[in-house]
């Protein structure tokens, strides 16, 4: 933690900046947290609540010499979202970074015996959830341009044989396109947008993936060479895409906007 606390100190390339990372209580959302933090920038953390994992994060932040503040909110709901971005304004009178990383897989299904409940909770959190996230950060954004970084998939973009992900391959392809709407429109703004794609990497969110049994009976057996992460030979890490979010934060890649990363280890090149 050495390194956080030394560029928290106001040294690093992002210091003067604001950021808002949803989904920041844990995996890609928390380490993007840390590694904005450690560069400089002013970090609000959003989460839904509900136990310590928020306050957890934002200590870890304080106690490396970062400056953060926990949010709870709900992405899927507008006036969560408006709360949320009124509150990193009234702390830090800005907002130059947004990290739009909150997501579920949801439940698994076939198509026919998906129901509403499930398709919407899906589209909810992970499509809308990032419109509305994009749109009340858009304001702010405006007064002197910054970075949007949206956390979409390799399913949904570049691979399509997970069975029973309709909902959320449909909403993570949706946020690719999203995504390259939003960066032509606000281009004139100096706001950059881009997606991040990553492949396998480890997390937690397997804990709000449900996939019922009927799943198998739709299956396709699909064959891959030993190992389908040929980079490594293992799933990335959440550190990993931290630097790939920390870049696009950055004046580094101050060129790129409408733009899908993967983040896979060329692992979508075997499943695509």
């Amino acid at each position: 933690m050495a390194n956080a606390a030394q560029g928290s100190a106001g040294n690093g390339d992002l210091a003067g900046k604001v950021a808002l990372v949803t989904g920041a209580a844990s995996g890609i959302g928390l380490a993007s947290a840390v590694r904005l933090a450690q560069d400089g920038a002013k970090v609000a953390l959003l989460g839904r609540g509900g136990d310590d994992e928020l306050e957890q994060a934002v200590h870890k932040i304080a106690e490396a010499g970062g400056e953060a503040i926990p949010v709870e909110a709900d992405i899927s709901v507008e006036a969560d979202m408006q709360t949320a971005v009124k509150k990193v304004l009234d702390t830090w009178g800005r907002l130059d970074i947004v990290v739009a990383n909150a997501g579920i897989n949801g439940v698994l299904l076939p198509i026919e015996d998906m129901g509403m409940d499930d398709w919407s909770a899906t589209i909810g959190i992970n499509l809308t959830g990032t419109f509305l996230t994009v749109k009340h950060a858009v304001p702010a954004l405006k007064k002197q341009g910054g970075s949007i970084i949206i956390t979409s998939s390799i399913n949904g973009n570049r691979v399509f044989s997970n069975f029973g992900f309709s909902a959320y391959s449909t909403s993570k392809a949706g946020q690719v396109a999203f995504m390259q709407m939003a960066a032509l429109e606000l281009a004139k703004y100096r706001i950059r947008v881009n997606a991040i794609c990553p492949g396998a990497i480890e997390t937690n969110i397997g804990e709000n993936t449900d996939r019922r049994p009927e799943v198998d009976e739709i299956a396709i057996p699909v064959e891959f060479p030993e190992g389908d992460q040929p980079l490594r030979h293992k799933p990335g890490s959440a550190k990993q895409v931290a630097s790939l979010v920390k870049f696009l934060a950055s004046d580094e890649s101050s060129h790129i906007t409408g733009t899908p990363i993967y983040i896979d280890g060329a692992e979508s090149l075997l499943h695509g």
